[in-house]
């Protein structure tokens, strides 16, 4: 299985060969289990203080004759405060009373992360790898690019040498991206509420992904560009080939990277 390499200008060129992992089946249910397991990995334990709502001297005296018991009284036995002279005030520490104890409040302790084995999830990357050469699932996700954009999507290794922004744009321009990098930056859209404080309190959708082999400038170069992102081939993760958990995003393969994806059997 071969796919032609195209120039950073647009122009055709050689053609190189693609690695087993781009003929991997698609498994969407396994690439949305790696999903949620890569996201479980970022989750923050949280919980609260263990003597919230307990640090009173309220208790129940259950004993019969006991000066503050409140059997026959007409009163709830629960635990209540104690007063001098023997007796008893308000309810406090149970959870149905006013200042008490949440009912079942988040713990610390909670599993939060979610396991995979490795094999599965090298399994999920290589079947995402494969669905980023299908253009069905990349219009799918709503991506734009031009008619005659072959899949999957080779690039020069030259790309890599790029060190301004400018030069990135007019590179991804010049391969027929601009409608997928316009569509990203009128859809970058404010957080609403205390989410505004996450992430620069901006919801960008994603755009072209760049793998490369070597970073030679390109990721300082693109990374201002809206929902466009650039990861070397080694660290290749779901969360970036499938944001959100769908497969097919549209993705940029240097030639260096093809090759060394194939060379060093990687996620195999």
């Amino acid at each position: 299985m071969k796919a032609q390499v195209v120039a950073i200008d647009g122009k055709k060129g050689a053609e190189v060969a693609l690695p087993a992992q781009f003929a991997e089946a698609y498994r969407p249910d396994l690439i949305r289990r790696a999903f949620h397991s890569e996201r479980s990995f970022t989750y923050q334990p949280k919980g609260n203080y263990p003597m919230a709502g307990r640090n009173y001297t309220a208790e129940y005296y259950g004993r019969r004759h006991a000066w503050r018991q409140t059997i026959n009284t007409g009163r709830s036995r629960l635990p209540r405060v104690k007063i001098p002279g023997g007796r008893s005030g308000r309810v406090l520490t149970v959870p149905h009373a006013t200042h008490g104890t949440r009912a079942h409040p988040p713990k610390v302790q909670k599993i939060l992360r979610e396991r995979i084995n490795i094999k599965e999830k090298n399994y999920a990357i290589r079947s995402a790898i494969a669905a980023t050469g299908v253009k069905e699932l990349v219009v799918k996700r709503g991506h734009k690019f031009a008619d005659s954009t072959a899949f999957p999507i080779i690039i020069d290794a030259s790309l890599e040498q790029l060190k301004k922004a400018k030069e990135a744009k007019s590179a991804l321009v010049a391969l027929g991206f601009e409608a997928d990098i316009e569509r990203c930056h009128k859809a970058r859209t404010m957080r609403s509420g205390r989410a505004r404080l996450r992430r620069g309190g901006y919801r960008t959708p994603s755009s072209v992904l760049i793998v490369i082999g070597k970073d030679s400038g390109i990721w300082k170069a693109a990374r201002n560009l809206p929902g466009v992102d650039v990861v070397s081939v080694e660290k290749l993760t779901v969360e970036l080939l499938c944001p959100g958990g769908d497969a097919g995003r549209l993705t940029l393969w240097t030639k260096d990277a093809v090759e060394k994806l194939g060379s060093d059997k990687l996620y195999m």
